[in-house]
């Protein structure tokens, strides 16, 4: 006889006789592992080790031909610019003077050249464009060498995403985020900077930064004093242009070799073949300017920018830190062949170079799959996609559409996305 025969009813147990039901168990949640820093810094130093051994001939010979590539752009520029204004010029004459920034004064500076076997003088980190004469030579811009060296390699890379970066671009623009004014106003501010930007922001902000400095040193501040006492960007960038001041002539004087030689010297070295060849060259001068900031602002700026990467609070305390820190403020460009690299100035390898700033751009192609997975490996997020969105997302950080991620320091941030 079965448990349901209904012989058996009468003999079914009263209902307060029953054991009481037991709750039903929640489903336990999964713990996601706790990210290990540490670990994740050994093997990014053992992938370091490895890459700076395989230093070699190629290395170089790979430079020298982005190099090569960027020379014959500006070539071809001025062998067609004394012609008539035209697009083909002014497109070759920018991606030359974008070239040789992003490429070869960027990681020259970096020491990406000084260990890699057989690299002339002329490419090591102490010769290039320093002193008048080898600027002159090497890399002529609205930028001073020094001062980039200083607040790019040293402020930029061990500070990144600190309020003592000075290339922290929700901070700076945080006056035209807050303003109550209509988004089609903050975008037109956005474009101002888009196509002037060598001038009106990053050469002022590279001369202000090495000037306090110097005057910090000087006064022998501390560090916390250095950081109470910094001007505002804004503060920095009109002091530079303010001619009643010391600094502000010392910055137009910083800035006249290359007004006068890409803008007064390049076009009257055409005189020969007549004044219209000289006004044909200063147009597509003109032209290639603005769309080299152009070019360049949109290969640079999106690298520390976007609702899905960190800004942080304090200083890492830790290589660890400083490592994870990289990862998690950096954001990476589609790319991988010679051309893509190119064109976007090997700055869509930027978490590879925060990490490894000392090596050479084919080490940094080099190392981008193995970092990728060395971040999948230890749980770290890695943000690689194609530019135009990495642009988006800089214009809403830049106008207040979008904010960037905060954490206490990199180890908050690991917790952070640890806990989901």
């Amino acid at each position: 006889m079965t448990a349901t025969d209904p012989s058996r009813a009468d003999r079914a147990p009263r209902a307060d006789a029953l054991p009481a039901e037991a709750p039903t168990a929640e489903p336990a949640k999964a713990e996601r592992p706790k990210i290990d820093l540490s670990a994740f810094a050994r093997d990014i130093d053992a992938l370091r080790a490895e890459l700076e051994a395989g230093l070699g001939e190629r290395d170089l010979a790979h430079f020298r031909k982005m190099e090569r590539w960027g020379k014959l752009a500006s070539t071809l520029g001025y062998a067609t610019a004394w012609i008539a204004p035209n697009p083909v010029s002014s497109l070759l004459l920018a991606l030359g003077s974008s070239a040789r920034w992003t490429i070869v004064m960027h990681h020259v500076s970096h020491k990406g050249l000084d260990a890699v076997p057989g690299a002339p003088e002329r490419l090591r980190s102490k010769v290039f464009a320093r002193g008048l004469r080898r600027r002159l030579v090497d890399w002529l811009d609205w930028v001073d060498p020094e001062a980039w060296a200083y607040e790019h390699n040293v402020l930029h890379h061990y500070r990144t995403g600190e309020e003592a970066d000075p290339d922290l671009v929700e901070q700076h623009m945080q006056t035209v985020r807050d303003a109550a004014i209509p988004r089609a106003a903050k975008l037109g501010v956005v474009g101002f900077y888009a196509f002037t930007w060598r001038l009106s922001y990053y050469a002022p902000n590279t001369f202000q930064v090495l000037r306090q400095a110097e005057r910090d040193r000087a006064a022998r501040k501390s560090q916390a004093e250095r950081a109470a006492d910094a001007p505002a960007a804004e503060t920095r960038i009109l002091a530079s242009f303010d001619p009643r001041t010391e600094e502000g002539r010392a910055f137009y004087e910083s800035v006249a070799p290359y007004a006068l030689g890409r803008f007064v010297a390049g076009p009257l070295a055409f005189l020969p073949l007549g004044p219209g060849a000289v006004a044909s060259v200063f147009a597509n001068t003109l032209a290639a300017e603005a769309i080299s900031n152009l070019h360049t602002f949109c290969l640079i700026a999106p690298n520390h920018a976007g609702s899905d990467l960190f800004r942080f609070d304090e200083r890492p305390e830790s290589r660890a830190e400083l490592y994870a820190r990289q990862v998690l403020g950096s954001a990476n460009y589609t790319g991988g062949s010679d051309w893509a690299d190119f064109l976007q100035g090997y700055l869509n390898y930027q978490v590879e170079h925060h990490l490894f700033p000392e090596l050479p751009p084919s080490k940094l192609r080099e190392a981008q799959p193995r970092v990728e997975a060395l971040c999948k490996k230890h749980g770290l997020p890695y943000v690689r996609e194609p530019i135009g969105r990495r642009v988006k997302q800089l214009v809403d950080v830049m106008t207040g559409q979008g904010s960037m991620r905060r954490a206490k320091n990199a180890k908050a941030a690991a917790e952070a996305i640890a806990a989901g």
